[in-house]
């Protein structure tokens, strides 16, 4: 995974509320095990056209004044079914991080083993941040990952990050490249425990 230490972007505003895994990555689009190619899925049925499967025009991902890595979206983002494809098809389309003022626990979880860092804001400051980025999309946000802050138009907030996600969202890490990382420690320590264990024999 890559490295997620301080991302400076625009946001693309999409204020709907409850939106569930379905409406992020149509269940018909996750036959695929590769990580790679739902980016041209995401929000399929919003993009485009059911019948004609054009472009909708009036969908915020088709609107070319709005761009970057990170998606605002409206409150309880990510509910419905566990599917990790979610996760998967918002990195592969090029977000970095995903505000909201509620996730859904598992979507949550998904997203942090996918480098996706999802960032809980209060109501008040993702009204703020939405109307800001809406009117004005130029708007750049700030994300901190080592502070634990989202800024904007000098308006700073703090978000909650387990401790372990943020060790390996800075370095990069999946749970197995941790592991790794580790290995010299852990060599250490058996050796030392093998010692102990010897000399009490």
């Amino acid at each position: 995974m890559q490295k997620l230490v301080l991302i400076n972007s625009q946001a693309v505003p999409l204020p709907s509320e409850n939106i569930d895994t379905d409406q992020i990555i149509p269940a018909r689009f996750l036959k695929s095990i590769s990580k790679e190619g739902f980016g041209e899925n995401l929000f399929r049925d919003w993009r485009y056209n059911v019948h004609s499967n054009e472009p909708n025009p009036d969908f915020v991902l088709n609107n070319p004044k709005y761009s970057g890595e990170i998606l605002v979206a409206g409150n309880n983002f990510g509910c419905g079914s566990s599917r990790e494809h979610a996760a998967w098809s918002l990195t592969d389309y090029g977000f970095k991080v995903v505000v909201s003022s509620y996730f859904a626990d598992i979507f949550k979880g998904n997203a942090l083993n996918n480098g996706l860092l999802p960032v809980k804001v209060s109501e008040d400051y993702l009204k703020d941040l939405m109307e800001t980025i809406t009117q004005n999309p130029s708007t750049q946000i700030t994300v901190d990952v080592e502070k634990q802050t989202i800024s904007f138009n000098d308006m700073t907030e703090s978000f909650e990050l387990d401790s372990y996600k943020k060790i390996c969202l800075i370095n990069g890490y999946d749970d197995i490249d941790f592991l790794t990382s580790k290995k010299e420690a852990i060599q250490k320590f058996e050796q030392k425990t093998q010692k102990v264990y010897e000399q009490e024999l």
